[in-house]
């Protein structure tokens, strides 16, 4: 997600099908298959404006599932292109549609521009982080309590000194978006991206986060920028020393979807696993749908884990993925398309 984006004709979804979604869980680990096949829920959250928020999507989702009920945090933008950061809770996703939307300008966190919320249990700490962007840093706010949305404390900035500087080397005409952190045991880990082909990574040590981050490196690179394009996700598989990443790319339809890459570790090397349009991840020719497809996006998500902590487990077995998705009609300025949330559940998983 991006401050500005002028792709002109980007496409989504609109329909309300009712998906189902379980509980993570943390069953043994299995092999991730070197293919995946899914099915969609229908759009199972859209926007909901007030006096005050006149909004034409919901997007950039983050979940986590604590204390029996699903904690949703999520990017808004008005029929203006105006961005800011929304939460919702729930206890079944049948119930998803109908959850209030707690506006999160109206907490400590803020108006302004604030987007493409990440939400974490930082346990060392007994904190909840919510990591966001605002346009020109990466910035986060906390809490103890994930369920009162007004606890939210004043964002506060991950880099002191702004950009790195091999970022301004090499984002151009690009904008530094999607930051996404992530833990070992040892250290701590930002990545982010700059909507010109390139994914870079800065780290920090567990004790001294959330300061300290340096040693901001390129993870990954492509002459191609759309193939790379921003919304990464990195995530450790419960049981197994095998962490998956995923990027979101624009094909060459014009059509988000997801490619994927594995590593023994967070720094190693990252070796793809289902990343080519013939064999994505996930994309409109891996997915179906009940019906008529509601989107033909596949775009900024995040995995359902298997647990809530920095480590960002997952489960193996019968993946889920909340994902945001249009109206295939929709056109216009990106930043006020109307996006839509669904999720996806793997159909192909042999466990």
């Amino acid at each position: 997600m991006r401050v500005t984006r002028r792709l002109g004709v980007l496409l989504g979804g609109l329909a309300l099908l009712i998906g189902a979604a379980v509980a993570p869980s943390s069953a043994a680990a299995t092999a991730l298959p070197s293919s995946f096949t899914w099915s969609s829920s229908g759009a199972l959250i859209g926007p909901k404006s007030d006096a005050t928020h006149n909004l034409s999507a919901v997007k950039d989702p983050s979940v986590v599932y604590h204390n029996g009920r699903w904690h949703v945090f999520v990017s808004t933008a008005t029929s203006t292109g105006a961005y800011s950061m929304a939460y919702l809770s729930f206890t079944d996703w049948s119930q998803a549609g109908a959850a209030q939307l707690h506006y999160l300008d109206q907490t400590a966190i803020g108006t302004g521009y604030k987007a493409a919320p990440q939400v974490f249990y930082f346990a060392p700490q007994k904190l909840w982080y919510l990591v966001y962007q605002t346009g020109d840093n990466a910035a986060y706010s906390t809490t103890t309590d994930i369920g009162n949305p007004g606890s939210w404390s004043a964002p506060k900035k991950f880099y002191s000194a702004g950009m790195p500087q091999i970022i301004k080397d090499n984002i151009g005409s690009g904008y530094w978006v999607d930051f996404w952190t992530i833990c070992d045991s040892a250290n701590c880990y930002l990545f982010s991206s700059d909507d010109n082909g390139h994914l870079y990574r800065s780290q920090t040590t567990v004790a001294n986060f959330p300061a300290g981050f340096t040693n901001t490196v390129m993870v990954m690179q492509d002459s191609n920028k759309y193939r790379l394009w921003e919304a990464a996700n990195v995530y450790k598989l419960s049981g197994s020393n095998t962490y998956l990443l995923l990027n979101e790319a624009i094909g060459s339809n014009g059509k988000r979807y997801f490619r994927s890459w594995t590593s023994s570790s967070i720094t190693g090397t990252w070796t793809p696993l289902a990343d080519t349009e013939a064999n994505p991840f996930a994309r409109s020719n891996n997915v179906t749908f009940s019906g008529t497809p509601w989107t033909n996006d596949i775009s900024h998500g995040e995995m359902i884990r298997a647990g809530v902590d920095q480590t960002l487990a997952i489960s193996s077995c019968r993946l889920q993925y909340l994902y945001q998705g249009m109206n295939p009609s929709a056109t216009g300025d990106y930043n006020t398309l109307p996006w839509r949330l669904g999720l996806l559940t793997q159909t192909n998983s042999t466990c």
